[in-house]
């Protein structure tokens, strides 16, 4: 593993990077070319405009992030910085795509006439260079060759392959002198008309292609591993302007000629490139970039291309030596993207014309988060990549590129930009040591939570997952803040994630010192536990962040669950909460035979607390069943002093007495830092004189939670007033607790006490409290009449009709907290609620009040909707008022249609800014007052009046409201609303359509359905002379007209909706002092009646129903239609607005057809 530490830095990319010398020296006649080698651009990374053969103008790259990447060589020496771009240079024979044969039937190079000779051997001279650098012969296969000896000659610009040592030595003297390296050529030169007619002839004459070589064209140098025992390497070559690509295989059986061969053209071709580089060309670029386009993985910014070779490996069995032509290995790109890493295969070319052409690859992509090893070569092009996704084996490949330095540098560079906060990335990095000096800082400013996001969408896209599916939120606002809280899948069809979802949010949060809180709260990981990955451990955390290695038994053979949570505990120092509240649904397995394994979070985190590896000191393991194991883990680190717990939470993890005292009896030794205990909801049955003998340890209790707890019967207090009375308490949770007047009188005397000035919430739900005994809590915490206490008192679900006199006078008398929730009130007789209401009226000191789910016998009456709309008028202290009902298969609790009146009071009411009124069937005419209400008051900032059946013109009446309010700041769309109108329509269109098919009745004409559906559907009384003629109607229409009409209704739902984001988006501008724009104040669209909206409908695209088309298929006549129209007979009591929508004009009887009538009819749902 490579360690290196944290980079505060702008950007990953530099302009260039250092470069390695050739590994051969360079001549004394070389300086030209040393001169040229420092002729470069200031940044690899800038296009570049080459000067192509072909083209002799060159052609600019169009991309910005496409231009040609740094070619290296691999000895370990320092490299130039930046590398010229240029194009070669002019020469006479510039456009000859290729050299030919200069070896076997080379008539044209005889003897025979000293004259030709010269020419020839002068414009070959020129051609593949003047400098020879090594020679020598050579078994080597290539081309059309299968397996030959043949006379190898490296120059500095060519490897050239000759028949014979006698055809060398005609070209090159040294050659026949048996010299090495020699400036001078025996021939002189001739004109450039002679050059062009010999070099004619030389290429007419050659027998075989590709026989030269250029040293620019090479790809890779590498040992071949063909299981032979000669030493064989190969030269894979590529011509960029062709995209032809082939190689040449040299069998050696000296390995000391094969090392010199190796090294020698490596370090020709190093110099080779570094003095005449040749960049990709724009198609072949372009080419790539689709590619990864495809993939959506391409960013200009995080663009790199190479030339690979795709090496092949050593066969499994005896082959003769004429199948070594089989084992040529593939060229192709190797492209680094965004997230991943591309093997893109060459673009297909027309001029392949050798039947050693590289054959087509499939293109492959690896996440760049996946990779698991980096390997390169010290003595080759040759090196590895290995990828491995989890719960799988890696998957490698074998390559080879002369770029084999930047690649691995910028593969290094893409896992840093990606993880930029691991210090110790996962995988393998066997290169040089002075690799590490080329790393690039890393780029993370304007990102928040340290690029959280960046890591998840890398680990996203390297284990295939969608990253839109993964919902999280940060709070700000809790203990221990900034919190991560994971979130429920946003899939509506799947309520929990899968194993690479988890395991990509959880590597994500590695290293990540952003969060003190990490919460994955009722988000199911059950797919985790007891699962192992037997295929590697790169992601198993051996060591703390300071690198101290942890010399845990069996880590290793974890399951993932374990690996990643002490990945996450050990990595942070800054990580103080975790917290997994029902997270696992696993019950332990009572056998005796064998023991169960626990919930495996207890084994991940509890040892590294007791070893003190980890600063994690607050442990929420609420909901989740707890083993014999896992209670052993939990003893053995509260024990340990220096853990310093300041909370395990505990809460129905299903304990029985011997569990729960084994905790307890532990925790004891944690009494210094023990801050918070929850045991809420257990099995165990516990004594108040056994629970005192533990609590009255801890002196620093904050937060305790004993909802539902079982305590053995007696007259004794179930937490005695001592024990409160040493406590500074901020939250007190005692909900399901039953509780005797001892118990009530204690927790009084607790309230009356200054020690309770921190108590910040007081949970007291079905506690079988009464009347009386709210009215003795609600005097102790006031100990200041007229100063109200900041406290959130809960009393859900209690018996507060008993004796509900106190309570009343209580409230009238202002001596009630802030914040007061108490839903569910079940009311038998209304009186009781009335006075209820009406103390509120006068009370002074609550700010929050939730009365939400109020069951009375009956709807409320009118005398309590006069009361509550006066109480709405009058009060001015309430801040946020919650009124919502209840809508249960088995209960219904709401206050009925004398609602509408109560809310008239708000136009009064100049306090409260958030109103909540769900679940309470306001429907049009409760739109319609709240509308009336939001058209005069000016303090409303939040309403919440989802699941009213509202519909479209309810909502549209809303919205149209906002048009003068400009103080309101959240309107629900009403999704919910919609999708039951939607459906609404649909169940009644279904319903007409079944009756209708059982009645025999000839087909109305048009008029009289619009008139039928209109008063069946919009309340009204049918306007039909028969129910049979509103059930028949329906026979004119198909299905397809009823789904055209609910689409008509949808698009117009969209439209409010877009309207309302606007009219929301103003009023925030307003409140905050931001300029409005031109739009914020255009209600030229406002629809303000019934009949607008119908008017809006007629501009949906509906012509092309199959009604209308069946129309105009049989020549229906639109007057004879009109005709029937004006002759049926409605009456004037039908109803204002179904009027409106059922009358129609003659004009509009002939535009209208099919769904487009059957749309405007249906819009009153």
């Amino acid at each position: 593993m490579s360690e290196r530490r944290r980079r505060k830095s702008l950007s990953i990319f530099r302009p260039s990077l250092t470069g390695r010398t050739p590994i051969h020296e360079e001549g004394p006649d070389s300086g030209q070319a040393a001169l040229k080698k420092k002729r470069r651009p200031a940044s690899f990374f800038t296009p570049t405009t080459p000067t192509s053969p072909a083209s002799p103008s060159g052609s600019e790259l169009e991309r910005a992030d496409s231009s040609n990447s740094l070619e290296r060589a691999t000895t370990a020496q320092n490299r130039p910085r930046t590398l010229q771009k240029s194009g070669r240079p002019s020469s006479i024979f510039g456009s000859l795509r290729s050299l030919h044969s200069l070896t076997a039937d080379q008539d044209g190079l005889t003897r025979t006439s000293s004259k030709a000779a010269s020419i020839n051997e002068a414009e070959a001279g020129d051609v593949l260079g003047n400098i020879v650098l090594h020679q020598g012969e050579a078994q080597t296969t290539g081309g059309m060759f299968r397996k030959k000896n043949q006379y190898l000659v490296l120059t500095d610009t060519h490897l050239v392959r000759f028949r014979s040592h006698g055809r060398a030595s005609e070209m090159f003297p040294t050659v026949a002198d048996g010299g090495g390296r020699s400036n001078t050529l025996r021939h002189h030169r001739m004109s450039s008309h002679s050059s062009h007619g010999s070099l004619h002839e030389l290429h007419s004459s050659s027998a075989d292609s590709h026989v030269g070589i250029p040293l620019n064209d090479i790809v890779a140098v590498y040992k071949m591993d063909d299981g032979r025992p000669y030493f064989s390497i190969e030269v894979a070559y590529v011509k960029e302007d062709s995209n032809h690509a082939s190689a040449l295989v040299l069998q050696l059986d000296d390995p000391k000629e094969s090392e010199l061969w190796l090294t020698s053209i490596r370090g020709a071709a190093t110099k080779a490139r570094l003095t005449n580089p040749i960049p990709f060309a724009q198609r072949n670029v372009d080419y790539v970039a689709r590619a990864l386009e495809q993939d959506r993985d391409y960013d200009p910014s995080h663009f790199r291309m190479f030339r690979v070779v795709k090496r092949s490996l050593k066969s499994g069995g005896r082959s003769s030596s004429d199948d070594l032509g089989k084992l040529s290995s593939n060229i192709c790109y190797l492209v680094i993207g965004l997230h991943k890493i591309h093997l893109v295969p060459l673009p297909k070319s027309s001029r392949f014309g050798s039947s050693t052409s590289i054959s087509d690859l499939h293109g492959s992509s690896h996440g760049i988060t996946t990779l698991n090893s980096l390997t390169i070569q010290s003595f080759d092009d040759a090196f590895q990549l290995s990828f491995r996704l989890p719960l799988r084996q890696a998957a490698s490949l074998y390559l080879a590129s002369s770029s084999v330095a930047d690649i691995a540098i910028w593969v290094r560079q893409a896992t840093e930009y990606l993880r930029p906060q691991w210090i110790e990335q996962p995988f393998t990095w066997n290169v040089p040591l002075s690799f590490e000096d080329e790393l690039l800082p890393v780029n993370t400013e304007g990102e928040d939570h340290q690029c959280f996001d960046r890591t998840l969408t890398a680990y996203c896209a390297g284990y295939e997952v969608d990253p839109s599916n993964i919902r999280y939120a940060v709070n700000y606002l809790c203990e221990d803040a900034p919190a991560f809280e994971l979130l429920a899948p946003a899939h509506p069809r799947r309520s929990k994630y899968t194993v690479l979802e988890l395991l990509a949010v959880m590597r994500a949060l590695r290293y990540n010192e952003t969060f003190h809180s990490i919460s994955f709260s009722h988000v199911n990981m059950d797919t985790l536990h007891g699962l192992y990955d037997k295929y590697g451990s790169e992601h198993i955390a051996f060591t703390t962040r300071s690198g101290m290695d942890l010399k845990l038994p069996d880590q290793e053979k974890a399951c993932l669950l374990v690996q990643e949570i002490q990945g996450l505990a050990l990595k942070s120092r800054r990580l103080r909460r975790m917290d997994f509240s029902y997270c696992l649904t696993r019950k332990p397995v009572d056998n005796e035979e064998s023991r169960d394994s626990g919930c495996t979070l207890c084994e991940a985190l509890f040892p590294l607390c007791a070893k003190q590896l980890t600063n994690v000191d607050w442990i929420v393991l609420n909901g989740v069943w707890l083993a014999d194991a896992d209670i052993d883990y939990i003893y053995a680190a509260a024990i340990e002093k220096s853990c310093h717990f300041r909370a395990v939470d505990i809460g129905h993890c299903g304990l029985k007495d011997r569990s729960m005292h084994t905790i307890l009896q532990g925790m004891l030794c944690q009494e210094d830092t023990l801050e918070s205990i929850d045991i809420s909801d257990n099995h165990a049955r516990l004594n108040p004189k056994d629970l005192k003998g533990y609590i009255d340890r801890f002196r620093y209790i904050r937060k305790i939670n004993f909802s539902r707890v079982n305590r053995t019967s007696g007259p004794e207090p179930f937490m005695a007033p001592g024990t409160l009375l040493a406590w500074k308490l901020e939250v007190l949770q005692l909900s399901g607790t039953t509780m005797n007047e001892q118990t009530v009188d204690a927790i009084a005397a607790y309230l009356v006490s200054p020690q309770s000035n921190t108590l910040r919430e007081l949970h007291l739900n079905q506690c079988q409290l009464t009347g009386k005994d709210m009215a003795v809590l609600l005097h102790a915490m006031n100990r200041t009449p007229g100063k109200p206490r900041n406290l959130h008192l809960y009393v859900n679900e209690n018996r507060l009709e008993q004796d509900h006199e106190f309570l009343v006078a209580a409230v009238e008398h202002s001596r009630t907290p802030t914040q007061m929730t108490m839903r569910m009130l079940e009311y038998s007789d209304e009186h009781c609620f009335q006075a209820l209401i009406e103390a509120l009226a006068k009370n002074t000191t609550t700010k929050y009040l939730d009365i939400s789910k109020v069951s009375l016998p009956y709807d409320a009456g009118d005398d309590t909707c006069e009361l509550f709309q006066r109480m709405l008028s009058k009060n001015k202290t309430l801040e946020e008022l919650d009124i919502s009902g209840e809508q249960a298969h088995l209960e219904v609790a709401r206050f009925g249609i004398g609602l509408n009146h109560a809310l008239t009071g708000l136009k009064q009411n100049s306090t409260l800014r958030v109103l909540h009124i769900e679940h309470q069937k306001l429907g049009l005419q409760g739109a319609s007052t709240l509308a009336a209400v939001l058209e005069e008051n000016t303090s409303l900032q939040e309403i919440y009046c989802e699941h009213n059946e509202i519909n479209l013109q309810a909502f549209t009446v809303l919205v149209n409201s906002l048009m003068n309010n400009t103080s309101l700041l959240y309107l629900p769309t009403m999704d919910s609303d919609r999708a039951w109108s939607l459906k609404k329509i649909e169940r009644e269109a279904d319903r007409f359509r079944k009756d209708a098919a059982t009645v025999a009745s000839p087909i109305p004409n048009k008029a009289t359905v619009r008139r039928t559906i209109g008063a069946a559907i919009g309340g009204a009384r049918s306007v039909s002379r028969g129910s049979t003629e509103k059930v028949t109607s329906m026979l004119g229409y198909t299905e397809q007209d009823v789904q055209a009409a609910v689409r008509s209704l949808s698009e117009r739902w969209d439209y409010e909706v877009v309207r309302l984001q606007g009219l929301m988006a103003r009023n925030y501008k307003i409140r905050n002092g931001i300029p409005l724009d031109l739009m914020d104040s255009n209600d030229e669209d406002r629809p303000g009646t019934a009949a607008s909206l119908s008017t809006a409908l007629q501009a949906a695209s509906l012509d092309r129903t199959p009604t209308l088309e069946m129309d105009v298929q049989l020549g229906v006549d639109e007057g004879v239609d009109g005709e029937g129209a004006g002759s049926a007979d409605g009456s004037e009591d039908e109803g204002e607005f179904a009027e409106k929508l059922i009358n129609v004009d003659e004009e509009e009887k002939d535009e209208s057809a099919g769904a487009l009538m059957m749309a405007k009819e249906l819009v009153v749902l």
